[in-house]
């Protein structure tokens, strides 16, 4: 009977597997090919690749992608921890809390590009505006420092509430008997959270930096409608750089970048995924 389950699932496996393996098959094939504006396609071999590896754009683009996901990272995963461990427990308080924190979540990419564009217009702006007071000239659309650190509590702003929400679930997962033991052996806040809440919350954590790694490494439409990817290319990330290409139809280009940017997120969600999953088995040992 258990293994006729397997039957009900072969269809959605099948289309599943259609719907990925045909556009990564096509854009492997755009990458080893020179094609530019509709030219008949040429093979080159790895030359892509390289081209694509000695491009100092591509380069920079990732450069800067490593850096904002790395902040991302680094901010977003914390504050929503703290976020989630000063939330109410039970009542209305806390059903107020979860839609509050919900409503950055709802909103489309294109919007929230469009909400911190008027947010931080020079001429119209409140920002601009309320850093002028402390004599800050704000310009995000000239400044090569405004853009990006925009675009970085643009991402903080639309995303911790995710990371929260996915700490406040497992923060109501865990059990109170750790808590009372703790207390009863006398432990102090920060060892009951580093020794208790923080071990318990792993499985979330690891959940809660894929996702935002891997969303992290997405973005464009954003830095698109807030800065159109610069001053110059200070806010081009690896998205802009790759549909810019593929825009100007050098698509073998397009295609080996696809297939680079895809196996370094692969690549470091699994280290990620490692790291966490590590981290203090020692301790437990």
């Amino acid at each position: 009977m258990k293994n006729r389950a397997w039957f009900f699932l072969i269809p959605t496996l099948f289309l599943v597997s259609i719907s990925a393996f045909i556009p990564l098959m096509t854009v492997i094939n755009y990458s080893i090919h020179y094609i530019f504006a509709g030219s008949m396609p040429t093979f080159v071999g790895l030359e892509n690749y390289a081209e694509v590896l000695a491009d100092p754009a591509f380069r920079g683009a990732l450069g800067r992608q490593l850096v904002l996901s790395t902040l991302i990272l680094a901010v977003e995963i914390p504050l929503g921890i703290a976020i989630a461990l000063a939330l109410p427990r039970k009542g209305w308080q806390m059903a107020l809390c979860l839609v509050l924190l919900g409503i950055p979540l709802l909103i489309p990419f294109n919007v929230v590009g469009i909400i911190w564009r008027l947010f931080t217009q020079s001429d119209i702006g409140p920002l601009p505006e309320l850093l002028a007071m402390f004599g800050y000239n704000f310009n995000v659309a000239l400044d090569a420092f405004d853009a990006p650190a925009t675009i970085f509590l643009l991402d903080v702003w639309h995303w911790t509430p995710l990371a929260a929400l996915l700490s406040f679930a497992g923060l109501q997962a865990i059990p109170d008997a750790y808590y009372q033991a703790a207390e009863i052996d006398g432990a102090s806040a920060w060892k009951t959270f580093r020794y208790v809440t923080l071990p318990k919350l792993k499985p979330v954590l690891i959940l809660a930096v894929l996702l935002r790694f891997m969303d992290s490494f997405k973005i464009y439409a954003e830095p698109l409608l807030l800065t159109g990817g610069g001053p110059g290319s200070s806010t081009t990330f690896l998205s802009l750089h790759v549909a810019r290409k593929a825009q100007s139809y050098d698509l073998g280009y397009a295609g080996a970048v696809s297939i680079i940017y895809l196996f370094i997120v692969i690549v470091f969600c699994y280290l990620f995924f490692q790291i966490i999953t590590h981290l203090g088995k020692g301790e437990e040992g």
